[in-house]
């Protein structure tokens, strides 16, 4: 298959495919249909070098580093798949573009990846997960069409290539979306996970954003999202903040009461003031958690009056002090 040649200038290409067509003048006249096609096929090809000589040749040399040289130059931005196919100069634009989101860790986002976070947002935090992704790029999740795509975020994830090897392995494992997922999340715990990746290893089924939900409402597994407080993190990014799942009353706390009592507390424990920004590697403190100052049990309601933040390690202080 042939690859474009962007070595020329856009303009000395420009005037060869204008010469081309042209030319083409001729061919139009012939009454046999196949002639007519190879005479445009040098046209193609000239037309895929124009494209991608757009982007010059010491900013990408290669088509997937034209494709993501040109959505880092519009981030946040919706880009239809055409003009991905147009820079890229190639026929199999589609796949170098799945290489760049899963295997190499750039952060972009498919419509159908929007359409299925915006057909699931059935509770607090996924509304309010599709309300930022509208303020942000000024249209709807729901809205955006399949074969467009949105650089969320410029950075590189450095770490995803090895993230890549575990994807494929639990992928490739006999088990429930649900149970994928979270083995996925426990291999990649305190690791930035993206939707483009939850969807992948759900094999594009829509039903990934669902499970991700009970995983994190019923199942009390400790996922956060920008819009459940974890403000630190990209719109459409998900983490487990530690290998372990929440106490079950505490599964029930509506996120907005939620972001409430963390903004009030100062995003901090009430007990030793530890925050996110003190995490290190040797600190049993690793996640904020909300605890009832009047127990579930005892009727304590779910209200901002009635949760403090707590570290982790506080909260179980706190929870051993009860049974003691």
């Amino acid at each position: 298959m042939r690859r474009s040649q962007p070595e020329n200038e856009p303009e000395a290409l420009r005037q060869t495919l204008v010469e081309l067509l042209t030319n083409f003048a001729e061919e139009l006249r012939n009454v046999d249909l196949r002639p007519k096609v190879i005479a445009l096929i040098p046209a193609f090809h000239k037309l895929r070098d124009l494209g991608s000589s757009l982007i010059p040749k010491d900013e990408a040399t290669s088509a997937r580093n034209r494709v993501i040289a040109y959505f880092r130059r519009y981030p946040l931005t919706v880009i239809n798949g055409d003009e991905l196919m147009v820079v890229s100069g190639i026929a199999e634009w589609a796949r170098r573009l799945r290489e760049l989101r899963v295997q190499f860790g750039w952060s972009i986002f498919s419509g159908v990846t929007f359409r299925q976070m915006a057909d699931e947002a059935n509770d607090a935090q996924d509304l309010q997960e599709a309300l930022g992704i509208e303020a942000t790029l000024g249209i709807h999740p729901s809205k955006i069409k399949p074969d467009q795509y949105v650089l969320m975020r410029v950075e590189q994830d450095r770490r995803a290539a090895h993230r890549w090897n575990v994807l494929n392995e639990v992928r490739r494992k006999k088990a429930s979306v649900s149970d994928k997922i979270i083995e996925y999340f426990r291999k990649n715990v305190g690791e930035e996970i993206t939707g483009e990746e939850l969807r992948y290893l759900a094999k594009d089924r829509n039903e990934w954003a669902r499970r991700v939900r009970e995983l994190r409402t019923e199942q009390g597994w400790p996922i956060v999202t920008k819009n459940s407080g974890r403000t630190d993190l990209a719109i459409g990014v998900y983490v487990l903040e530690e290998d372990r799942q929440a106490y079950a009353h505490d599964r029930i706390i509506p996120d907005p009461v939620r972001v409430e009592v963390l903004q009030r507390d100062g995003h901090q424990c009430v007990r030793c003031s530890w925050s996110r920004a003190m995490l290190s590697h040797d600190d049993p403190r690793k996640m904020l958690e909300l605890h009832h100052v009047k127990h579930h049990i005892d009727k304590g309601e779910n209200t901002a009056e009635n949760l403090i933040t707590l570290c982790n390690v506080h909260h179980d202080e706190e929870h051993r002090q009860d049974k003691g």
